[in-house]
């Protein structure tokens, strides 16, 4: 039996909370270029990137 799609969109929940918390860690050294890879990676990954991106403070200057 597949899993049910609950228990689906949990673990997508669990994977991006993972994923953002890891590039939050990198963005306090990253250069300026880093910073902007980080921005795009955010982007592909949550529908509520340019919400993240606004909050840490990381938009394209």
């Amino acid at each position: 039996m597949s899993m049910s799609e609950r228990k689906r969109e949990l673990r997508r929940r669990r994977h991006r909370k993972k994923k953002l918390m890891q590039w939050a860690n990198r963005l306090k050294k990253a250069t300026v270029s880093e910073k902007a890879a980080i921005c795009e990676k955010i982007r592909k990954l949550t529908p509520g990137a340019e919400t993240i991106i606004a909050a840490w403070g990381i938009g394209d200057r």
